[in-house]
């Protein structure tokens, strides 16, 4: 039987950094450590284990199979114990509670600060610490117990995470007020295609899902800008840098700020799907327990229509 009382939260953070990295170098440098009192870390965690848990290459490093099982072993207990340092923060602060929620720019956009509002008033002694993050860099925050939730688009794969569908909204094409297509109710998806976009970085969810749009219509998105945020989109299309496809709710946010016009999409792969992810839900602190009964309490309301 291993002596447990020889891991250390550091060397075990250390270790999930520098797998996720794929490199020693950048693991130490999250840390603020040199790479040689980096390399005696591992080392030391390696012997504890009694087996390899690196396999060095040209390239960086890759964790072997057993390395891979202290990995995900890995991040189960730097999460539990991230939960405990908050629930102790959280006595000494008088609170009753701490929400780590990370959610993409179609949730903050849409329906999400209105949730939080309401969320807010029911709980009012519970801290809420909101970060605005790609769909994928959500899923990593909770897969690391970095954040209890996480609102996601339902196009990204989530490995282990429970969801629930938390928002269903209708895709629209957002044009200055003097474009050609400014006068349309709606268009086909295909014409959409015909203009330049705006668009966020590739690897967002909702980018994914125009490109699956295109694809469905057999046509390539002439994408000319591409910016981290649904606030930068709107501003270069009000700037006449191209067109942005979003979410209805959010367009009509952007639209009434600066002047421009929602046109409706129709076609197919034209809806916005977006879903609450969570490592298990059994295991959610109260706060975060708490909203996930909000939201499942009133997805029928949340759902679009159309």
């Amino acid at each position: 039987m291993i002596n447990l009382s020889r891991f250390d939260l550091v060397s075990l953070r250390l270790f999930v950094a520098v797998v996720d990295a794929g490199s020693l170098t950048a693991g130490a440098e999250r840390f603020g450590i040199s790479l040689a009192a980096a390399s005696k870390r591992i080392a030391e965690l390696e012997q504890h284990c009694g087996v390899a848990l690196l396999q060095r290459t040209q390239r960086g490093v890759t964790a072997t199979s057993d390395g891979l099982t202290l990995h995900r072993h890995a991040i189960e207990v730097v999460a539990r114990l991230e939960q405990l340092a908050q629930a102790v923060d959280d006595f000494h602060s008088g609170a009753s509670g701490h929400l780590r929620l990370c959610a993409n720019p179609s949730a903050f956009g849409g329906f999400l600060p209105r949730v939080l509002a309401d969320y807010a008033v029911r709980y009012p002694k519970v801290t809420i610490e909101l970060e605005d993050a790609l769909s994928e860099d959500g899923i990593r925050a909770v897969q690391k117990g970095l954040a209890e939730l996480a609102v996601i688009g339902d196009n990204v794969p989530c490995e282990g995470l429970e969801t629930l569908v938390c928002n269903v909204d209708r895709l629209v094409l957002l044009v200055p007020r003097d474009h050609l297509l400014a006068g349309q109710e709606h268009i086909a998806v295909e014409t959409a295609f015909d203009h330049d976009l705006v668009t966020l970085a590739r690897s967002a969810s909702l980018t994914r899902k125009v490109m699956a749009a295109a694809e469905a219509v057999q046509r390539t998105p002439r994408i000319r800008v591409q910016v981290r945020s649904f606030d930068a989109m709107c501003r270069m299309v009000a700037s006449g840098l191209g067109l942005a496809i979003l979410p209805r709710l959010a367009a009509a946010l952007y639209a009434a700020a600066l002047g421009l016009v929602q046109v409706e999409l129709k076609g197919a792969a034209t809806e916005r799907v977006l879903l609450l992810a969570m490592r298990r839900r059994s295991e959610l602190s109260a706060a975060a327990a708490a909203l996930v009964d909000m939201i499942e309490g009133e997805a029928a309301t949340l759902r679009d229509p159309g």
